[in-house]
Parts: C-alpha cells; structure tokens; sequence
C-alpha cells in the first residue's frame, strides 16, 4: 500500500476528516488534500506530523546498491 493510500484508510479508521487531519498536525488543508491524491513530494517532516496524528510510525527501508564499473 503506498502512503497516500495508508494515510487516507487510517484517517477513515480514526473517523477523522480532511479538515480534522489538517486541524490536528498542523498542516494545511491544501497539503492534507495534495498527499491524499498522491500529489507532490512531502517532506518527512511532514510525513512525520501526519503520522502522529495518526498513531502511526514511520519505517525508514534503505537498501545498499552497489555500482560496479
């Protein structure tokens, strides 16, 4: 599931709307809107207020790529 998708089911879960999700973390309602629809490119930071609203963790997966010439 990708992050627009996770944020969007888990606000539902929560019965928070859009407008209480923007309320709640301090974000924009354009911003809330904009990454529901997989728009944009958001910071972490604001991945980050999101999800603590939202009860949720951030998991950073970094995965090693080796260039061989």
């Amino acid at each position: 599931m990708n992050l627009q998708n996770t944020i969007k089911k888990r606000r539902k879960t929560l019965s928070l709307s859009q407008n209480d999700l923007s309320e709640m973390s301090g974000l924009s309602l354009a911003t809330i809107k904009s990454i529901e629809r997989g728009k944009g490119n958001p910071s972490i930071t604001t991945v980050s207020r999101i999800m603590d609203v939202l009860g949720m963790e951030i998991i950073y997966r970094v995965r090693n790529t080796i260039i061989e010439e």
